[in-house]
């Protein structure tokens, strides 16, 4: 799962066309594929990729983590572990 600045458009897997002020969430967990545009995915997928500003995104990103157990949540406790043990 990523959080990244919408393309354009991507033409065949590849961004063309430069990037939008927007960010997407890719979730590969659900079924989306990073070298599809918006608007090749389906209705459910386009619905979690958003757009969504910076601070939604990552809102919307926490959220969407969530429901999903396992890989990806713990990866994020390491992280933030880690984090708080270099603010000490």
């Amino acid at each position: 799962m990523v959080l990244r600045r919408r393309p354009v458009r991507i033409v065949a897997g590849e961004p063309e066309g430069g990037y939008t002020d927007v960010f997407e969430i890719v979730c590969c967990e659900c079924g989306d594929d990073p070298d599809l545009d918006y608007r090749e995915v389906s209705p459910e997928l386009q619905r979690i990729r958003g757009p969504y500003p910076i601070a939604a995104g990552i809102a919307a990103y926490e959220i969407h983590a969530a429901q999903h157990p396992g890989p990806l949540l713990a990866g994020r406790a390491a992280a933030g572990q880690a984090r708080g043990a270099s603010a000490e």
